[in-house]
């Protein structure tokens, strides 16, 4: 690793589980990390779930993870606004997770006369809800939205997410919304304050290209790309930035592995001495 890490940030999907299985080695690095008692926190773009239901998913899958170490797009939203209009108004579309978030940050949700319109995911997109948010868009509430995720996965197939709602609001108003997720490095700036960390002391390790790792980049992380998701070798050459490592897997973070690799390397620098 080119440069110590004291914290950590990583994706959830793809990094840590794929469809509600543990990836290999990903159950025993949250222990690492908690052993040694390195700050870290788990991020999805995801704004349906509380934390305390991501806790409950990823317990299920075997891997434990308090619920404070959970910072999703809806929290990042929230603690956004919370910053931006202390105590504000906004009439919000969405599940639990942004409900509950701005309702913690000291929001007041309502449908008449809000500061904002904020749209989260949800699995039942309101048609009503909807022409409720242009019309108090258009009537001058500003309109933010959690994340620019255009589908979502089901066991049916892709449903149209946040970004393709988002998309219908824009071309009814003509107003684009400010995105707060990935790959905003908002969402990374703000997990930091929350573990109180510099970014030239943290990583963040991500299964994509144009949001794990571009938005890393620009929040000045040390970026891990790692192949248990949705890139590859061959779609890290299509994009003209690059993370500073690239693992097959966060199994490849553990200190057993590392040291074996460490001696692996020596062992071939020796052999290629001997050799000479």
């Amino acid at each position: 690793m080119e440069r110590d890490v004291d914290c950590w940030l990583t994706d959830m999907d793809g990094v840590l589980v794929h469809e509600n299985k543990a990836i290999p080695g990903a159950a025993e690095l949250i222990n690492q990390w908690r052993e040694k008692k390195k700050p870290f926190l788990v991020l999805t773009n995801n704004s349906i779930y509380t934390p305390r239901d991501l806790s409950a998913r990823l317990a299920r899958s075997g891997i434990e993870v308090p619920e404070e170490q959970l910072w999703t797009s809806a929290l990042a939203t929230a603690a956004f606004l919370k910053d931006q209009s202390p105590g504000g108004s906004a009439f919000i579309i969405g599940e639990a997770g942004i409900t509950t978030a701005m309702h913690e940050a000291g929001f007041v949700m309502t449908d008449t006369d809000p500061d904002y319109v904020v749209l989260g995911e949800t699995r039942t997109y309101s048609f009503e809800a909807i022409t409720r948010a242009i019309r108090l868009i258009n009537a001058g509430a500003r309109f933010i939205v959690t994340n620019p995720d255009v589908t979502s996965p089901s066991q049916e197939g892709p449903l149209p997410a946040t970004g393709a709602v988002a998309a219908l609001i824009t071309s009814a108003t003509k107003r684009e919304p400010y995105v707060v997720g990935k790959p905003n490095p908002m969402m990374f700036r703000s997990a930091l304050n929350k573990l109180g960390a510099h970014s030239m002391r943290t990583g963040m390790i991500g299964d994509r290209m144009d949001t794990d790792v571009v938005a890393g980049i620009e929040a000045g992380l040390h970026t891990v790309l790692v192949l248990t998701g949705i890139a590859d070798h061959s779609e890290v050459e299509r994009y003209p930035f690059r993370p500073k490592e690239i693992l097959d897997s966060v199994a490849d973070l553990l200190e057993d592995n590392q040291q074996t690799q460490s001696a692996k390397k020596e062992q071939d620098s020796n052999k290629k001495s001997d050799s000479k």
